[in-house]
């Protein structure tokens, strides 16, 4: 027998939608990581808590370097990212 449907919508309940946020979040990086070794593949991801927290996670050296350049804007969080490999002493990475 299956899991039944969930409505997708905020969660009112302050205590139950962190509990949902934690679990779905580590979900989510676990996900990630397993992409990156069966596939070989570069994968990056960022998730923001509702308290502005960074989450991250970056299969390799090469995709966490544009995850390290972030910029307050404006008092919001904008995130600079570079679309073609750099070399490593662009980021003081010698």
């Amino acid at each position: 027998m299956g899991r039944g449907k969930i409505v997708i919508r905020r969660i009112d309940n302050s205590t139950s939608r962190q509990v949902t946020f934690s679990k779905r979040r580590n979900g989510l990086l676990k996900k990630a990581k397993e992409l990156a070794i069966l596939c070989d593949a570069e994968v990056g991801v960022m998730i923001f808590s509702s308290t502005g927290k960074l989450y991250d996670f970056a299969s390799s050296r090469s995709v966490h370097s544009p995850f390290s350049s972030l910029y307050l804007i404006n008092e919001k969080l904008a995130l600079v990212c570079l679309v073609v490999p750099l070399p490593d002493s662009i980021f003081g990475f010698d």
